[in-house]
């Protein structure tokens, strides 16, 4: 599987009750499949994966494997404080059947460049799998440098993907990019899909992001591909009120699941507490640009 194109990252659905929910589960991957994407992350940040028990991240990876069941990629999250945990998370993705493994700097006091190469060099020996390097610095609490995210790339051949969720993400993509010359290296946007168009612009591979319109996403790679630009910018400008709307922080997840709740994929909407819950002002905010979003993506 090639880590180019779409990669939707994956909702973990929960019952009202908030216990797993494997049938949204598999629908919500249908839609994915259906939308066009090229894979689908699992166990990501908005995957709520922080609020999973261990026994849980396992199985919801094994669902997402086996019902993928080949058909498009599947990336892991596998971030974790420590490398000997990492390598464990990732080793379970590998013998799972993922794709590859997405990994974020472990959150230690004072991290500094050398110890953040240590530790993916370290996963790249451990476990025979390719790794996408997250440069997300909430996360980790440490904002990676175009340089740092180069030598990586240059340095280990198996993390030559890069998620880039720290703006100015153009700007960091086409760095990274000088930085690394002829060395074949993949870069995907984040953030919700707010600035794909100047990404695939500065050079970016496509979008491994949450946006509860997929299609949208793939429309926009797929014209940019094509050589249609302008047309792509079109389709781009016309959705980014929601995925501005979408990528709110502290409610975005919430929101999500909402409008996959809309689209009949989740059962329940529900996050896990102290994830925060939507009042009636953003329903209706949501209301009406879902309104519009509906309407062109029919189009």
């Amino acid at each position: 599987m090639q880590l180019e194109g779409v990669y939707s990252v994956l909702p973990t659905p929960f019952t009202a009750s908030g216990d797993l929910d494997d049938d949204s589960l598999r629908r919500v991957i249908d839609l994915f499949i259906e939308s066009g994407v090229n894979g689908v992350t699992a166990l990501g940040v908005t995957g709520e994966v922080a609020r999973l028990l261990d026994d849980e991240r396992r199985h919801v990876l094994e669902v997402v494997v086996s019902h993928v069941n080949g058909r498009i990629g599947v990336v892991a999250g596998t971030t974790a404080e420590g490398t000997r945990t990492c390598i464990a998370h990732s080793r379970h993705a590998r013998e799972t059947g993922a794709t590859a493994v997405m990994v974020s700097p472990p959150r230690m006091p004072k991290l500094n460049s050398e110890a953040v190469v240590h530790h993916f060099t370290a996963l790249a020996e451990a476990v025979d799998i390719e790794i996408v390097v997250q440069d997300y610095p909430p996360i980790s609490g440490f904002a990676m440098e175009p340089a740092l995210l180069a030598r990586i790339a240059r340095d280990i051949p198996k993390a030559r993907t890069i998620k880039l969720e720290d703006p100015p993400t153009p700007f960091k993509t086409s760095r990274i990019l000088e930085a690394c010359g002829d060395v074949p290296v993949r870069v995907f946007g984040g953030l919700g899909g707010v600035f794909l168009l100047e990404e695939l612009l500065a050079g970016a591979t496509g979008a491994m992001t949450g946006f509860a319109f997929p299609e949208i996403l793939v429309n926009i790679v797929s014209l940019y591909r094509a050589g249609r630009v302008d047309e792509a910018a079109e389709v781009f400008y016309k959705s980014v009120p929601l995925m501005r709307f979408e990528f709110q922080e502290g409610i975005g997840m919430a929101i999500r699941k909402e409008v996959l709740h809309r689209r009949g994929a989740l059962a329940s909407p529900a996050t896990r507490a102290p994830a925060a819950a939507l009042d009636q002002t953003t329903r209706a905010a949501l209301d009406r640009v879902m309104r519009y979003t509906e309407q062109f993506s029919r189009l």
